[in-house]
């Protein structure tokens, strides 16, 4: 069975940037607790790796492009089809989950600091 590598990239998404996430349906709810504090560490961290992940993506995507013309010039459309597909998940990484991460790290600290 072929195992997908766990790039950097990937480890730090779900290091720094997925966590913070998981406090959503709690504070959407209204609910604020102490031990979220543990957040703004995390989201602390990401602010300074976000840069670095950004370019990394950004590595990734030009890859994706080539990957998605070579693909349509040798009429593998699945293949065409996977690489835009990921292109547009790396897209909603950047401009909502990275973001909305932060937010949440910013919104703990006016609240509970």
């Amino acid at each position: 069975m072929y195992r997908v590598p766990r790039t950097r990239v990937f480890v730090k998404e779900e290091e720094f940037a997925l966590p913070p996430l998981g406090a959503l349906v709690a504070l959407a709810s209204g609910t604020l607790t102490e031990d979220m504090k543990g957040i703004i560490a995390v989201t602390d961290q990401f602010r300074k790796e976000y840069p670095k992940m950004l370019e990394e993506h950004k590595q990734i995507l030009e890859a994706l492009k080539r990957l998605s013309v070579a693909a349509r010039q040798e009429k593998r459309y699945e293949v065409a089809h996977f690489a835009d597909k990921l292109i547009l998940h790396a897209q909603t990484e950047e401009q909502v989950l990275y973001p909305a991460s932060l937010m949440v790290g910013e919104y703990l600290k006016a609240k509970l600091r």
